[in-house]
């Protein structure tokens, strides 16, 4: 009788660790923008987009990518540079909320060079020629595209 008891006890608090840990299972996008790839890596091919606010069902994470299911119930996969664990509420009459950032936003500031950096240095730098630098910044390379060249190249 208190052995049913106990494996009793066990099974509720089991079923209550289950419940807190599922709920704890949901992030918010704190980009304005993010892609749900299909594979975990910034070269992977775009499935869909997720807006800042929007609240991600977390379901694997590996090395810094988490696996989500978005509201509308499509999956992929996200670097949890533009996740967080707060709840992020919009408040209605905000027509133009500039908060967040894109996510080719937070690659470039986990690089270290953002807009302020580059006129920081074009300004202690004037004698030099930037035209290169502003015709590359110009091109636009599909993911398809990368990966392509970096398998032609033996890239791993």
């Amino acid at each position: 009788m208190h052995r049913w008891r106990g494996i009793t006890t066990a099974l509720a608090l089991l079923g209550l660790v289950a419940v807190v840990w599922a709920a704890t299972q949901t992030q918010s996008v704190q980009v304005r923008r993010g892609q749900l790839r299909e594979t975990p890596t910034f070269l992977g091919k775009i499935g869909t987009t997720v807006s800042y606010g929007d609240r991600l069902e977390i379901l694997a994470e590996s090395a810094g990518w988490y696996q989500v299911r978005n509201p509308d119930g499509r999956s992929g996969w996200i670097h949890g540079s533009a996740l967080s664990e707060k709840k992020i509420i919009l408040k209605a009459g905000q027509s133009d909320l500039q908060a967040g950032a894109a996510g080719d936003e937070i690659a470039l500031a986990g690089k270290g060079f953002n807009e302020e950096v580059e006129s920081t240095w074009r300004s202690s730098n004037p004698e030099m020629d930037y035209s290169w630098v502003d015709l590359m910044e110009s091109w636009q390379v599909s993911p398809e595209k990368a990966v392509a060249f970096l398998h032609e190249g033996g890239v791993q």
